[in-house]
């Protein structure tokens, strides 16, 4: 197989013809993600329309990630036979599909069954979209590259609350995800047509490529780094609109607003990680990541006066931002482009299934004993251990 990094156009990386590949792909993640982070801000919404309580509502997140966790594993199958470009396709697509499916349901059973399905479609794009991302660049702009696509995520952590809150103003939560659906779907269908890159097939997870990503040290680190990278974005975001309306007394508006505000800066820190792994490395700058994350989670949990909580709150989405361009820069860095998906679609499943599955799980089961704020604690705590973990890590440079 041909490497596809050695086959770039040359040309600065900040010209056009580099640039817009790159923020397509980062489109169709920024939908992908999108559909599953708006289920956080309607969950207070869903709970009263479905009549559910904190508890279910964190397993519905454990079933989403346990699709997804599914679905990565098999993705080398799927990019294997269709390509990686095909993969991202059929990934907005079947997102979209799964919205439709989820916003006709009624019953509990319905919504985990649909979830579940939602996740499966939205854990096919990863490991096809970091291979396409980076054969399209060469390995000294990995850092920029990962960073704008890095992008999509933190501004659907934006986006997710806004749009709910002004699609509800006049409609239900149902026709919230209705929309979303539709325009994942558009939006795939666009890509099939125009979109760039990942005319290649994937790495299916044979018995000889998954010993050799299963063998290196570094793999398992990494898998834990990413369910703790995970669990101070997804992990709290999934379950702070409940917390803050529930334990600090805001109201559903409000707390929507907040978790869209505080997530702004974090397109800038994002950007800023980026520039940080290329200049100083991604494992000095993952370091500062989880401590400074880490005490930050602990404080939203630990302050329960609004005003300072708010404050938290905003640091806290600020910094939980850093890990990501450095955590998928020394990823692909481990390993070379013909296994380097079937090691993503490896670390991202667990990572996802504790990060955004089992952590809101356990935060919504402490919720419901009357201990909310110590489920975060302990996730903060939890997060910070990841500073620990990096000694261990092979220098990918």
């Amino acid at each position: 197989m041909t490497d596809p990094d050695h086959d770039k156009a040359a040309g600065s990386f900040y010209s056009f013809d580099r640039l817009w590949p790159i923020f397509f792909l980062a489109l169709i993640f920024f939908l992908t993600f999108l559909a599953r982070a708006v289920l956080s801000p309607l969950m207070p919404s869903i709970e009263a329309g479905v009549n559910i309580s904190h508890s279910q509502a964190g397993m519905l997140f454990l079933s989403m990630a346990v699709g997804y966790f599914a679905a990565m594993l098999g993705s080398g199958f799927v990019s294997a036979k269709i390509t990686h470009r095909y993969s991202i396709v059929s990934s907005a697509v079947m997102v979209g599909v799964a919205l439709l499916i989820l916003a006709a349901s009624h019953g509990l059973w319905e919504m985990r069954l649909s979830v579940l399905f939602l996740g499966m479609a939205a854990g096919l794009y990863l490991p096809s979209g970091i291979t396409t991302l980076t054969s399209m660049v060469v390995r000294g702009d990995w850092g920029k590259a990962v960073s704008i696509h890095e992008l999509a995520p933190n501004l659907g952590f934006v986006a997710a609350p806004l749009v709910s809150e002004v699609l509800m103003l006049w409609f239900s939560w149902r026709t919230v995800l209705f929309v979303i659906g539709w325009v994942a779907i558009g939006a795939g269908l666009v890509f099939a047509g125009f979109g760039r890159g990942g005319n290649f097939p994937g790495q299916p997870p044979r018995p000889a490529s998954v010993r050799q990503v299963l063998a290196e040290k570094s793999f398992w680190i990494m898998v834990m780094l990413f369910g703790l990278g995970i669990s101070s974005t997804m992990g709290i975001y999934n379950m702070l609109p409940l917390y803050l309306t529930t334990d600090i007394g805001l109201s559903r508006s409000v707390a929507n607003t907040l978790l869209a505000l505080s997530r702004v800066l974090g397109l800038v820190t994002a950007l800023i990680s980026g520039w940080a792994t290329d200049r100083y490395g991604a494992r000095q700058t993952i370091v500062y990541a989880f401590i400074l994350t880490g005490t930050a989670t602990i404080l939203v949990g630990a302050l329960a006066a609004p005003v300072p909580v708010i404050i938290v709150v905003f640091l806290q989405a600020v910094l939980s931002t850093i890990y990501f361009p450095a955590g998928f820069t020394a990823l692909s860095s481990l390993f070379s482009v013909d296994i380097r998906n079937v090691a993503i679609a490896l670390t991202i499943p667990f990572a996802f299934a504790f990060g955004s599955g089992l952590i809101p799980a356990l935060i919504g089961f402490l919720a419901d004993m009357g201990q909310f704020s110590l489920g975060l604690m302990i996730t903060g705590g939890l997060i910070m251990s990841g500073s620990l973990l990096v000694l261990f890590l092979r220098d990918p440079e």
